[in-house]
């Protein structure tokens, strides 16, 4: 049964969540679900901005089809073609057959290679500053490319104000009724799954982001209304600035964030060392993880909101101890930067760790990895204590 609700007096949310699909893109845990959002424009031309998911597809259609009440769909924009938001495209084109598809040239290319069939003869190939008409409504297309996907757009509702910014401004969880941020307590309960959606699915392309938020700060944006995640109409220039930071890579908060991969517990016993000191020192804002218990996709986002982190790795076949690795390679691969770093290794006959966490992280941009990485052969013997305190201090010391 359908389930429909207004974005405005003419424009419906025809979305709907997947409350069941444990890992988002077959990587990402999602225990709180996640909604694939589309929107319908009920003007003198009808209009569709995106589709959604399979797992969601009966659904969805069913709301695309209340929504219409008999009348024909006559355009569908495709801002993203990612199989989350496209997965229904060829249903929607099957059931309304009069329905044009509006996208980029590279959407329209990839909408041949996912699915058969030429659809070229039912296609508006748009550009950056193309608009389209449709009664009251005047949309202007806006080319984001790499955010994230090289095809993407985002499409701006100059009547209404409204920016539908494609995977931009998403965030992990399903919808629970309220479909509007300020519906929520969105700092408290949305925002390390804004983060975490950010980080993992955009995080590498801050530069792109960047551009997309340049063009963004041109037109007078009153509704963000995001593919995933809730709709932005109040207090957007908080979470604005939120993007504005990840994009930059610069620390969210001024935090310690301490990442500690062991086998028998001596290197989670230094890292609580460090965790005890900088809390003598009057830091509170300490976060510590076992990276063999907490998801990779956690860990990234704690990277990004913090300004320091810590390392502490045991040495595991003479290299990183393989889950400490895995993080490493993945905050290399989001394009991680503008961080200090602490390190502690541990080996009981041959500590190579150390050596290596700092051979991956010296290979990123503008991070700096504080001297003297703190070497245990084992256990924490005083010595190392001494120096596991050193490090702490000279933490403190920055964040005071």
């Amino acid at each position: 049964m359908y389930c429909v609700q207004p974005v405005t007096s003419d424009i419906l949310y025809v979305g709907a969540s997947d409350r069941r699909l444990s890992l988002f893109e077959n990587v990402y845990p999602i225990p709180r679900g996640v909604s694939y959002n589309a929107y319908l424009v009920l003007d003198e031309k009808t209009v569709l901005l995106d589709t959604a998911d399979h797992a969601v597809s009966d659904r969805f259609l069913e709301n695309v089809e209340h929504g219409l009440n008999g009348r024909m769909l006559d355009y569908v924009v495709v801002n993203h073609m990612e199989p989350d938001h496209c997965a229904t495209l060829m249903d929607v084109l099957r059931r309304w057959p009069e329905a044009q598809i509006v996208a980029s040239a590279k959407a329209i290319a990839m909408i041949g290679q996912f699915f058969e069939g030429d659809v070229s003869a039912r296609a508006t190939v748009v550009k950056e500053g193309d608009t389209l008409a449709t009664g009251r409504h005047t949309f202007a297309f806006v080319m984001a490319p790499m955010v994230h996907w090289p095809e993407v757009m985002v499409t701006y509702d100059t009547t209404e104000k409204i920016l539908f910014s494609a995977d931009a401004f998403g965030t992990f969880g399903a919808l629970n009724g309220n479909i509007f941020a300020d519906q929520v307590r969105f700092e408290r309960d949305w925002l390390d799954d804004a983060r975490r959606y950010y980080t993992n699915i955009v995080g590498k392309y801050g530069p792109q982001v960047q551009a997309l938020l340049k063009k963004a700060a041109g037109l007078d944006i009153q509704t963000i209304c995001p593919l995933h995640g809730p709709i932005w109409r109040r207090d957007l220039g908080w979470f604005l600035e939120k993007y504005q930071t990840w994009s930059t890579y610069a620390p969210e908060e001024q935090a310690v964030a301490i990442f500690t991969g062991c086998v028998y517990g001596h290197t989670d016993n230094a890292a609580e060392i460090v965790a005890n000191r900088l809390a003598e020192k009057g830091v509170s804002n300490i976060a510590l993880y076992d990276v063999a218990h907490t998801h990779v996709s956690d860990l990234v986002g704690e990277a990004f909101r913090c300004s320091h982190l810590v390392f502490a790795a045991s040495t595991y076949n003479a290299g990183i101890f393989t889950p400490m690795e895995t993080l490493l390679l993945d905050l290399k691969a989001h394009n991680l930067q503008n961080r200090t770093i602490g390190l502690i290794e541990n080996g009981s006959w041959a500590a190579m760790s150390g050596k290596q966490m700092r051979e991956i992280l010296e290979s990123m941009k503008n991070i700096t990895v504080l001297e003297g990485t703190v070497s245990l052969k084992s256990s924490v013997k005083e010595p190392q204590r001494q120096a596991l305190e050193a490090l702490a201090d000279a933490i403190a010391a920055e964040l005071a």
